[in-house]
């Protein structure tokens, strides 16, 4: 299971940590994004400071304590300022799946890829052998993140989204 007590992780490029309450606007701000929307399958199809508070407070709070759903902040390494979402979700007692978005203002710096490096020392650190990911076959931008972060195509399939729509997927893994 998923250790809280182990986050914030950093690096060069990203630090990894909860997501707080003071990250609810850029937050709402980043799931407007055009990009997000059309790729990120989210649970909510729209998001305001309120209901990503709501939220931190609900779903994130209990996913954390139970230790099988982590919806975390990608933080600037530096500034520590909110830069995208990265949550570990479906987790069982060696694998879980992840997925990520990165806010428009951050992207093609390499954020993304850091932190899926730190996601993938977190869930080493917790016991999980393995993290799986997909994503839309038509996400260029994922896939070459997910692949600089040293995850392997493993097939491709036709999946339902968190957001519950049924699309083409393109599955990767990576061994922590």
């Amino acid at each position: 299971m998923l250790d809280v007590a182990l986050l914030p992780l950093r690096n060069g490029h990203a630090r990894l940590r909860q997501l707080r309450r003071d990250d609810a606007v850029a937050y709402a701000v980043g799931t407007a994004d055009p990009a997000v929307q059309k790729y990120g399958h989210l649970p909510e199809p729209y998001y305001t400071p309120t209901s990503v508070k709501a939220m931190i407070d609900g779903d994130v709070r209990a996913g954390l304590e139970r230790g099988d759903l982590a919806v975390l902040a990608i933080a600037e390494a530096e500034r520590d300022e909110f830069a995208g979402s990265l949550v570990i979700f479906d987790v069982s007692d060696d694998q879980g799946e992840i997925g990520f978005w990165v806010h428009p203002d951050h992207r093609g710096g390499g954020i993304g890829a850091a932190a899926l490096d730190l996601a993938t020392q977190f869930a080493h650190r917790t016991g999980l052998a393995r993290l799986t990911a997909r994503t839309a076959t038509d996400n260029i931008a994922s896939q070459r993140v997910l692949t600089l972060a040293g995850f392997a195509e493993v097939g491709r399939a036709v999946g339902t989204a968190p957001s519950g729509h049924d699309l083409t997927l393109i599955e990767y893994e990576r061994t922590t």
